[in-house]
């Protein structure tokens, strides 16, 4: 959906000048906003952005250089500025923690640096000791499975008997 002349009078004036530092003009700065968001609006490839919003090379270079000269930042502190003076700001933030989920390997396994040479198998060594938890639910206390200090022994295994 392309910009309406409402939205276009607050951006307008946070934008960079139309005439770069080297080159030739930019394209209409309105159009390269509309090309960017109907591109992530409907998902489509760059290169499939319709040929009414110019060439997708332009549109593709200028949203990376915008974000680096703070251009994107800019708009968006202001606009929010604006929108909380004028109270169409609700801060309101709800979150479903039955849909909020860590992946597998963030329950805290360290993966970075080099391993001790001589590690232990004692529950004293455990990984819990070399590197802080990464996990996201809280620490459970448990008892000891083996008060000593290794763990048990294993029976000797007799082989079995010819029937």
């Amino acid at each position: 959906m392309p910009l309406t002349d409402a939205q276009w009078a607050r951006i307008e004036p946070l934008l960079p000048d139309r005439m770069p530092k080297r080159g030739r003009r930019w394209r209409n700065h309105r159009e390269v906003i509309d090309a960017i968001t109907f591109k992530f609006q409907t998902g489509t490839q760059w290169v499939h952005l319709p040929e009414k919003h110019g060439t997708w090379r332009g549109v593709y270079n200028r949203l990376p250089m915008w974000a680096v000269d703070g251009t994107w930042e800019r708009v968006l502190t202001t606009l929010m500025a604006q929108a909380d003076a004028d109270e169409d700001l609700n801060w309101a933030v709800s979150v479903d923690s039955t849909v909020v989920l860590a992946h597998q390997h963030a329950a805290g396994a360290c993966k970075k640096g080099p391993r001790p040479a001589n590690r232990t198998t004692a529950p004293s060594a455990s990984p819990a000791a070399d590197c802080p938890r990464r996990s996201t639910s809280p620490p459970t206390a448990t008892a000891d499975p083996w008060p000593s200090s290794s763990p048990p022994t294993r029976p000797e295994m007799r082989p079995l008997s010819p029937m």
